[in-house]
């Protein structure tokens, strides 16, 4: 008998709701975008309304002979993708792929928030159509995209490297780290001083204050002598407190997580990257074992929306009243509002059920999984909880014509600090309650320190990310994106978890910024997100947005001077070639970064690796040379590094081009009989195989260590990374660990 198809993204997620359908559905996985535009080419019909031109992805074929099956053999068909634009577009390229077994069918729409069977029996008992507008934005942000990339990147190669990558929106953000690094650069440190001096009446403990004002009006002290003058002139003035207020304030929890702020506060507790949030969030959101049932355990993890379904609070006041007390309840639910309905299309992010506790199911989540999982959930419940009270004292004492002042926090009531304790609290000066105003104090020496303004800190992933929210670019959703790309291109590097610009990243932004500055730019970048955001709401025609950026941006292609614009990352230095001894060596780059060359290629083909000291002065790396000597010409052999890896070469090279790979020093244990050497792919990936191949085809990602196993004897161990990035061996055989 024919089952109802129900094609979702993942086969994770089939599973689960084929489980809580009772296997009385057929369920199939796309495994994500089955068409999209072309590898290779633009893939955009410019001249008939920048169609897109899809391709059917052929890794893909397996996966649409089952649909199509499945579909012939369906009544009803449910499109269950992602509820987003990328999700909808998956839906509508499902109904162009399958056209052909769909004719005739019912073929509905079923979205929802959570993988649960109560919010899954409530879309099939609800089901919509395709959202075309949703689409469209997808395929306008898709096609904006492409066009970028087929014409602004061509321009990198040419002018500064091959195989670099300019991006609608990445680009902007390599901007603003670059930016906040000229700043830092730039930052000349200005000097101030401080006056402290420590107060107290009778034995009550005593308090720290600082000079604030002079006579009544703010004071700058900008060095030692002013510092000095002043003191001179407090000293020995009587101190009392001429002003003393007492308040106690409410603290408030914080909404409950959308994307951005979860990717923050992840990073910021965590220590999490955004793609590893992210992946984390999908893990949790599409379901984990739980006492033998597959269980999705937060809501849709990309989301602009704080909403909060009542069904989810009621049940989260009732955990809260029965894990803290009733007295930790807000008297009220506590809901949430986005400003604009536009991003009320999720919830915000939470656990399906809040009695899924952190300790309920940490047996079923690896240590990041119950990580991030207990970070929502603390942040969800703690949105139903009493604020918190904090008692602020603040103390003006005045001696002579100098006001000092000093600042208290001091915790009353945790209330919602109990199970979110991550609110920032400056506790400053313990005050005791026994000080009054008009109390006569006693103080000790007045001290001086001197101190200087720091510039602005750079971006970490937490602050980039807050502020690409902040100006409007990019949505939630890609956020992840936008920094994985602009990481793996290289043009940015990380340092104590802050990102600076790599010099190959400051000379693309600095091409693209003299070039492209009106729409490589903020304002531009987030007004086309707005725009999309129109598209989506049926009020702007997406084909008509994308003609007029691509206007905008063919204007600006046009004034590229490529041959001049080269010149520009082209820097001389005083070094003579030793190859030719004519030209003289330039600096150039390649995707991998700076290295010389003789300014008569191509008529000469040296290259040099550098690196630049302290001072910034040019080092020349010389190739390691090897006491073997080579077999064909008797010079020295020495080792390099090429496009696939190292590898040992002739140093009479281009004369004698003698040259072999370089072993890890593992044999091959596959064959037994070769070695295991590093290699690269196209994509400059590494990887490890046999140097006897394509007679021995063994191939591994770890990288092998000529140590014997300790436990098994295996000859050979492996390097492996955990997800944190820390390095460890193991062995392939039985799987011991060494750190």
């Amino acid at each position: 008998m024919p089952k109802n198809l129900i094609i979702v993204e993942s086969p994770a997620k089939a599973n689960t709701i084929s489980k809580f359908l009772e296997h009385k559905y057929d369920v199939k996985a796309s495994m994500g975008h089955i068409r999209d535009l072309p590898e290779n080419e633009l893939g955009v019909d410019i001249a008939h309304n920048f169609r897109p031109v899809y391709r059917i992805d052929k890794k893909k074929s397996k996966v649409i002979n089952e649909l199509k099956e499945a579909a012939k053999d369906a009544n009803t068909i449910y499109l269950a993708s992602d509820h987003d634009r990328e999700g909808e577009a998956i839906a509508w390229h499902l109904t162009k792929v399958l056209e052909k077994e769909l004719g005739g069918k019912e073929v509905f729409r079923i979205v929802f928030n959570e993988i649960t069977s109560r919010a899954i029996q409530d879309a099939i008992k609800n089901p919509t159509t395709i959202d075309m507008a949703k689409v469209d934005a997808q395929q306008a942000r898709r096609v904006l995209d492409r066009i970028v990339g087929y014409t602004v990147s061509p321009l990198l190669w040419k002018v500064i490297a091959k195989k670099l990558s300019a991006g609608r929106v990445q680009s902007v953000a390599l901007r603003l780290i670059c930016e906040r690094e000229e700043e830092i650069q730039n930052f000349v440190p200005k000097e101030y001083w401080k006056l402290e001096a420590k107060f107290h009446r009778d034995n009550l403990p005593p308090f720290k204050a600082a000079l604030e004002k002079w006579e009544n009006k703010k004071i700058d002290i900008p060095d030692a002598a002013t510092a000095q003058k002043l003191i001179e002139e407090i000293d020995a003035s009587p101190a009392v407190i001429s002003d003393l207020k007492r308040n106690t304030h409410k603290l408030e929890p914080l909404p409950p997580f959308i994307t951005s702020t979860l990717q923050q506060e992840a990073s910021k507790i965590l220590g999490f990257s955004s793609e590893k949030t992210m992946k984390i969030a999908q893990e949790l959101y599409e379901g984990v074992d739980l006492k033998g049932e597959r269980t999705g355990l937060i809501t849709y993890m990309r989301t602009d929306s704080l909403r909060i379904a009542d069904e989810a609070i009621e049940n989260c006041r009732k955990l809260v009243k029965e894990r803290f007390g009733k007295e930790f309840i807000n008297p009220a639910p506590r809901v949430y509002k986005n400003k604009s309905t536009a991003q009320d299309a999720h919830e915000a992010i939470r656990p399906t059920n809040t009695f899924y506790t952190p300790e309920s199911v940490a047996e079923n989540l690896t240590k990041d999984q119950l990580k991030l999982y207990t970070l929502i959930w603390q942040r969800f419940v703690a949105t139903q909880m009493k604020p918190a009270k904090l008692l602020r004292t603040k103390v003006e004492v005045t001696v002579g014509k100098a006001i000092f002042s000093a600042n208290g926090n001091v915790v009353e009531d945790e209330a919602f600090l109990k199970v979110y304790p991550y609110m920032k609290i400056i506790s400053g000066e313990a005050i005791d309650s026994a000080y009054e105003k008009g109390d006569n104090l006693e103080y000790g020496k007045i001290e001086s320190s001197q101190h200087f303004t720091t510039p602005p800190p750079r971006y970490t992933e937490a602050s980039l990310i807050k502020e690409l929210e902040a100006k409007g670019i990019g949505r939630p959703s890609t956020y992840a994106t936008i920094i994985s790309t602009i990481r793996k291109r290289r043009y940015v590097g990380m340092e104590k978890k802050n990102f600076f610009p790599t010099k190959l990243g400051i000379d693309v932004n600095r091409f693209l910024v003299s070039n492209f500055d009106d729409i490589f730019n903020v304002g531009f970048t987030a007004d086309m997100e707005t725009k999309l955001d129109e598209v989506e709401e049926n009020k702007v025609i997406w084909h008509e947005l994308v003609k007029n950026y691509y206007e905008e941006l063919m204007n600006l292609l046009n004034k590229v001077d490529v041959k001049k614009s080269k010149q520009e990352f082209i820097e001389e230095t005083d070094i003579v070639c030793d190859v030719c001894k004519e030209g003289k060596m330039v600096i150039r780059h390649s995707k991998n970064g700076e290295f010389l060359s003789c300014s008569r290629f191509p008529a000469c083909k040296n290259t040099k690796k550098f690196i630049r000291d302290d001072k910034g002065n040019i080092v020349i790396v010389e190739p390691q040379t090897l006491e073997e000597k080579c077999p064909k010409c008797g010079s020295p052999l020495i080792e390099r590094k090429g496009k696939y890896g190292e590898f040992i070469a002739c140093s009479n090279y281009p004369k004698c081009k003698y040259s072999r790979n370089k072993t890890t020093g593992v044999t091959c244990p596959e064959c037994g009989k070769g070695e295991l050497i590093q290699r690269r792919n196209k994509k400059g990936n590494i990887f490890y195989s046999c140097n006897r191949y394509p007679e021995c085809k063994f191939i591994s990602s770890y990288k092998p260590l000529p140590i014997s196993c300790p436990e098994c004897g295996n000859p050979y161990l492996v390097e492996k990374k955990t997800r944190e990035g820390d390095s460890y061996k193991e062995c392939p055989k039985c799987k011991s660990r060494m750190e």
